[in-house]
């Protein structure tokens, strides 16, 4: 069955349903790609953070946030990073209407690469894969939208 028969097929489900399903499918093609030797979408470009956990990363983030005056908890970043990508930093949506318009959403927070360019927070990286840019760069854009990430609690 291909993706893009699920949200027909599936139109049913709840939000979180598919996007369980979603990562699933995903998961299941990385193992497919490494299985066959094809290289896996989720994993091509590498992190790059300094710290290797998640509570490194976000811990990183809330350092430079508040260096910059970006409002958010330890809290609000993990739980929607965990909702997001399960805290995967390689983590890509290739099957929803970002990714239909060409710009899927990518890493910790997925993130669409003109977002993570506008709210890119200086001394990050600009690799929207490593963790600690992601977040920081999420996190800037949900506190110019919604006051702060931890205020987010869907997908936005």
């Amino acid at each position: 069955m291909q993706i893009s028969a699920l949200p027909k097929k599936f139109a049913h489900m709840t939000r979180a349903k598919k996007f369980s399903l979603g990562m699933a499918a995903a998961g299941a093609a990385v193992v497919a790609g490494s299985l066959t030797g094809a290289p896996a979408a989720s994993a091509t470009t590498p992190a790059q953070s300094s710290s290797g956990s998640i509570s490194g990363w976000i811990n990183e983030s809330l350092a430079i946030m508040r260096a910059q005056g970006i409002p958010g908890s330890y809290h609000g970043i993990h739980r929607n990073l965990m909702r997001e990508s399960s805290g995967n930093p390689n983590a890509i949506n290739n099957w929803d209407s970002n990714a239909a318009k060409g710009i899927p959403s990518k890493g910790l927070l997925q993130v669409i690469d003109p977002t993570f360019r506008a709210y890119h927070v200086p001394g990050t990286s600009w690799n929207i894969y490593d963790p600690v840019a992601n977040i920081t760069a999420a996190c800037n854009y949900a506190a110019q939208r919604y006051g702060s990430i931890d205020n987010v609690n869907s997908a936005y």
